[in-house]
């Protein structure tokens, strides 16, 4: 083995002194002499690997031979010295999966809350965060094609041409960024290629289900190649409004992706790629839990009594939100361009992406007048990404490096719509007022005078502006200390400056001013009596976003920081690894959309976690597994504070805290016999808080997080061969998520709750089936899938956020069972 004249212990000492950045940049010329040196063959080898060729990528099979990008190089999955989990293009067409929300639960440790597609919310290993607010982004990075996700209202897009998904679990600062504390979620589309090819997929299903995707690939001559996708998504909806016949429920979501390939010389690559959506359906249905008359007046009972809870499951719906609707229209386009030189190869990836979402969903759960409520988010951004990335590889190290600048402006408000009524409600069930504006109304109206100060809409919001900048610049190295050891070690620094507006307008109560106008010229407020004149003084301002009305208020900060990560690997044998790591995870700073001046410092996040990977050729067998242990210091999340020692109007604010966790990650697939293949994946965890104080002010320390102790899929592929001239598969996937571990404040929050008829917070299961015959070369298939078969239903939550004001609490609930005929045809 020919080396290099540098001494191991000198280099990795550089290493681990801080200066691996630094170091790769500085020797890349080094590099270069020294690859040189090399054999013709070898040097070949590398341009073909730097190149990335689209084939030899989409060739995802069982067993671990599936390609990853997990360590930003081409690997093999039982290469990679991470705990992550392939979910392939097969995988994802077997379940009918649209977008990743809908086969999460199918990777156990990580949960994608999608009832709300413009607002997800991601959780990985006990991880999330749960404000969906420009403030703040997800501990959970989500990276399309090497590109992040920054925002919630573009990170849940519909699947388009996926090749696969990558869940790196544990943090990823050192290769993904900042925002991959949690873990990273790459998902990888695919690209051109030099063969001519088509599909088409036909869905329908229950609901009135209506799915078609097309796509074709095609080669322009020897050197371009151009890839079209486009798909639809539509149904009816599965729950309908007892009162207006809306639907919910729905889909309706289309897209459109255009990829070009050019290489330009055989060493250089320009990769172009285009991506739109567009989004527009019902919002999430709130089905309320009290019961009440067909009389629009009632008034619900104050406080309510979860011992007369109705069952969200059969309860009927009655949302009256007068804008209810959900939308967004996101493009994105990304422009890659790569060269390979004898020592490796030099990647630019530059991207853009842009979208505008609007959710207006009902929050009260009722059709009454005296109860309404329903909340709206709505943001427009735009970001750009740009990085510069080196790496190759020799006999002594395989190496990364690059630097990267990320800018984005963004726009939200958050508004809350409701009306005069309703706020006597308030003042009678918080303040203890009584009626002000129904008894000044009715004693108006004893004395024959047309005046009404019922009913009349009234809107309070906030606005937000942030512009956000992000510099990096990082370093990773695999030393090959030896044939079967392998030391990696890797730095990244970061820098954040942002920068952030909160500005609250006066309330928007035109009605109602004209209403008090009115009175006030004719002088019938000079005869009211103080206590009602006193009343409509109160409502002559905010009530609901009191702070800083008509201000701008700006603030600007700074953050930075060093993500290292160290990773000991040995190979026993060829199909054996063991490895151990330490890795730093970051989440930068940030601001409270809803809470004027806040701010709160950066998270950081801590792993220690130990592992084996091993194939075993002879029994078709794969076996996965690490344990870990991690400390996570200053997590935020976005809760609901009762505001019991204040005004006593609830709203939404960030509880800091510190959280460890240690666990266990199985994954397991055997091939008995080549018709067979079986599955199983598993996650042990046991999150609990270090530090914490609920909202209503009880310590959590020692106590759960939440996070269920453990979760599972098992699953079963098996193929009947010449069956009509073809295959026929059947595939039955099945999944369980434990309860939730419950603590002091999990009621509040509407995560843990008990009644006679339902309860919050129960293990949830799900199956899927499918039986699929299709042609050898697949040319033609045809398939009947049913998800979730045995129509397992369960309440997500509860809705606090109206119950201690208007005495109206409402649940959210899982949709019932799916299935459906699919035709497919590739030529």
């Amino acid at each position: 083995m020919k080396m290099r004249p540098c001494v191991l212990s000198v280099c990795l000492r550089q290493v681990l002194y801080g200066g691996a950045a630094f170091w790769l940049f500085a020797a890349a010329p080094a590099m270069a002499d020294g690859a040189g040196q090399q054999a013709d063959g070898n040097a070949t080898a590398k341009k073909s690997a730097a190149a990335r060729p689209a084939a030899e990528a989409s060739k995802a099979q069982q067993l671990g031979n599936i390609t990853v990008t997990a360590q930003s190089r081409t690997q093999q999955m039982e290469q990679v010295p991470i705990a992550l989990q392939i979910l392939t293009a097969q995988q994802i067409n077997t379940q009918a999966a649209t977008d990743l929300s809908k086969i999460s639960l199918f990777v156990p440790g990580l949960v994608v809350d999608g009832s709300q597609p413009t607002q997800p919310n991601y959780s990985l290993r006990g991880i999330s965060t749960s404000d969906f607010g420009i403030g703040t982004e997800s501990a959970v990075g989500v990276y399309i094609d090497g590109v992040y996700a920054a925002r919630s209202g573009g990170a849940l897009l519909a699947f388009n041409d996926i090749d696969r998904i990558e869940v790196l679990k544990g943090p990823q600062g050192t290769l993904f960024g900042r925002n991959a504390a949690g873990g990273a979620i790459s998902i990888v589309t695919n690209e051109p290629t030099d063969k001519f090819e088509g599909k088409v997929l036909l869905r329908y299903g229950n609901e009135g289900e209506r799915y078609e995707s097309a796509l074709v690939n095609i080669p322009l001559n020897k050197d371009m190649a151009l890839r079209i996708s486009v798909l639809d998504n539509q149904s009816n909806g599965w729950i309908r409004d007892q009162a207006n016949g809306q639907h919910y429920g729905k889909n309706d979501d289309w897209g459109a992706r255009v990829v070009y390939r050019w290489n330009i010389t055989p060493d250089t690559r320009v990769l172009w790629s285009w991506d739109h959506e567009r989004l527009d359906q019902p919002p999430r249905p709130s089905i309320g839990l009290v019961p009440l008359s067909d009389d629009t007046n009632q008034r619900p009972p104050f406080p309510p009594s979860p011992a007369t809870y109705l069952n969200p499951l059969t309860a009927p719906l009655y949302n009256d939100a007068i804008q209810a609707r959900e939308w967004r229209h996101f493009d994105g386009s990304t422009l890659i361009v790569d060269h390979s030189f004898p020592w490796g190869s030099f990647t630019s990836t530059t991207a853009w992406r842009h979208f505008s979402t609007f959710n207006d969903e009902d929050n009260d759960g009722t059709d009454h007048i005296v109860s309404y409520l329903d909340t709206a988010n709505i943001e427009r951004n735009n970001s750009y990404y740009q990085e510069f990335k080196l790496s190759g590889d020799n006999d002594l190290m395989d190496w990364v490096s690059g630097v990267s600048f990320y800018s984005e402006q963004a726009r939200q408000t958050s508004q809350v719509n409701t009306n005069t009524s309703s706020l006597d409600t308030l003042a009678q069930n918080v303040y203890g007022l009584g009626l002000p504006l129904t008894e000044i109304t009715q004693g108006l109206q004893a004395f024959g005078l047309p005046y009404s100060l019922l009913g009349d809409p009234w809107r309070e919001q906030i606005n937000n502006n942030g512009n956000f900048k992000a510099y990096a610049a990082f370093g990773d190295v695999i030393w090959h200390v030896s044939d079967q050891f392998d030391l990696t070690t890797g730095l990244r620094y970061t820098e954040d400056k942002k920068a952030f507006t909160w500005y609250t307008p006066p309330r928007e109560a035109t009605a109602f001013d004209q209403t008090v106008a009115a009175l006030v010229s004719s002088g019938i407020v000079d005869l009211l009596p103080p206590e009602a004149q006193q009343a409509l003084g109160a409502f002559g301002g905010n009530i609901i976003f009191p702070n800083a009305v008509g201000q701008w208020v700006p603030t600007r900060h700074s953050w930075h920081d060093f993500s290292p990560r160290v990773v000991a690997s040995y190979k026993f044998t060829p199909d054996l690894m063991a490895y151990m790591s330490a890795t730093k995870g970051y989440k930068a700073g940030g601001y409270n959309s809803l809470q004027v001046g806040s701010l709160y410092a950066p998270e950081k996040v801590w792993n220690y976690e130990g592992g084996i990977k091993a194939v075993v050729p002879q029994y078709n067998l794969l076996f996965n597994a690490s344990v870990y242990y991690y400390r996570y210091s200053n997590l935020q999340s976005s809760v609901l504070n009762p505001n019991f020692n204040g005004s006593g109007v609830p709203f939404y604010t960030v509880m800091t805290s510190d959280q460890h966790a240690h666990g266990l990650d199985v994954e397991a697939q055997w091939q008995p016999v080549k018709a067979l293949r079986l599955n199983f994946t598993s996650a042990y965890i046991d999150s609990t808080y270090i530090h914490g104080t609920s909202t209503s002010g009880v310590s959590l320390d020692g106590q759960p997080t939440g996070e269920p102790t453990f979760s599972a899929t098992v699953g079963f592929d098996y193929t009947w061969f010449d069956v009509y001239h073809g295959n026929l598969e059947l595939n039955m996937q099945y999944a369980y998520r434990g309860r939730t571990r419950c603590n002091a404040d999990s009621g509040v929050q509407g995560t843990c709750f008990s009644t006679p008829l339902f309860t919050v917070g129960t293990a949830t299961q799900r199956t899927d089936a499918r039986l699929d015959w299709h042609t050898p070369d697949e040319h033609w298939g045809v398939g009947v899938f049913v998800n979730n078969m045995f129509n397992k239903r369960y309440v997500l939550s509860i809705g606090n956020d109206s119950t201690n004001d208007f005495g109206t609490p409402y649940a959210t609930i899982t949709p019932p069972r799916t299935f459906g005929v699919e035709l497919r045809a590739k030529f």
